[in-house]
């Protein structure tokens, strides 16, 4: 006779679900890779379901350390394996405005976005790890030195060390979200059009664009700098892509900001993410690597 209570699997997963989006953004954050922030959830939930649950007194926090210390172990093996990646390294996108729930959105905010994410890489794991407990998700020092098993002195030192260092090379962008989208609405307009002239009127003067093919497409292998060469380049790169069967490029939340994303009859084939400020887009992050695309697929 059932006794109207869930089963303990089922509590277990209700329990495990309420935090499951908390604990892919604190390991997407720390690894970069939306692929890498899956497998740290899935062991996670291997090891809650495994655990005494009736001897943690605070699940939340007892899984975002499960989490922490699975992404910071998969971190080193991760930057081992960029040191031999073919031309720059980029984040794996996420495509943001499809939850449409508001507290995954108070969760992704805007801290996500690629261009501090490629900041975040120039960070030591613990810094990283740190930085995002602290200053992403705000909490307490103690429960970060939990987390990571490290003294709250270490603690301290590594959060400072960290603000200074992205302090330091965070880009400048616009806060304005609907300025961000009309700058997008005219940079896509204008790749649309192949027309160098309109990205040209949509570009600073120095502005970077950074391509990841990773070796599996067609990319450059080195940043490209100024506005006239990247208008060329990207006007050719969308030309070269018109013949694929069944293009079509949208408007979309990228990583928490606008951005653009395009998809082939095959699958997702490219996200791209703008730095925008002063009303210019001074940084194109451009990624073509069918392999981190898995984030784009809706």
């Amino acid at each position: 006779m059932s006794t109207g209570r869930p089963s303990a699997p089922d509590a277990a997963l209700a329990a495990f679900d309420r935090h499951r989006r908390l604990l892919f953004t604190v390991a997407y954050q720390m690894l970069g890779s939306v692929a890498d922030a899956e497998d740290v959830v899935q062991d996670a939930w291997l090891r809650w379901s495994s655990v005494a649950r009736d001897d943690v007194a605070d699940p939340r926090a007892y899984l975002v350390q499960v989490a922490s210390r699975l992404a910071l172990d998969r971190l080193t093996s991760a930057r081992a394996r960029r040191e031999t990646y073919v031309g720059p390294w980029l984040p794996e996108p996420l495509l943001t405005a499809r939850a449409g729930d508001p507290a995954d959105e108070a969760v992704l905010g805007d801290e996500v976005s690629l261009a501090l994410l490629v900041v975040l890489e120039t960070l030591s794991p613990v810094e990283r790890a740190v930085f995002v407990l602290r200053e992403v998700f705000g909490l307490p020092v103690a429960e970060v030195a939990a987390a990571l098993g490290r003294s709250e002195a270490a603690v301290r030192q590594a959060g400072h060390r960290a603000r200074e260092h992205v302090a330091a090379r965070r880009p400048r962008f616009d806060a304005d979200r609907q300025a961000h989208r009309e700058v997008t609405e005219r940079f896509l307009a204008a790749c649309l059009g192949g027309d160098v002239d309109a990205l040209l009127t949509a570009l600073a003067p120095g502005a970077v664009l950074v391509t990841d093919g990773g070796g599996r497409t067609r990319a450059a292998l080195r940043p490209i700098t100024g506005a006239e060469k990247v208008a060329r380049f990207l006007a050719a790169v969308v030309q070269g892509g018109a013949s694929l069967p069944g293009l079509r490029m949208d408007l979309t939340e990228v990583n928490g900001r606008p951005g653009v994303a395009a998809w082939t009859d095959a699958g997702p084939y490219v996200a791209v993410s703008l730095v925008v400020a002063d009303g210019l887009v001074q940084q194109v992050l451009v990624v073509l690597n069918p392999d981190k695309l898995a984030g784009l697929r809706r």
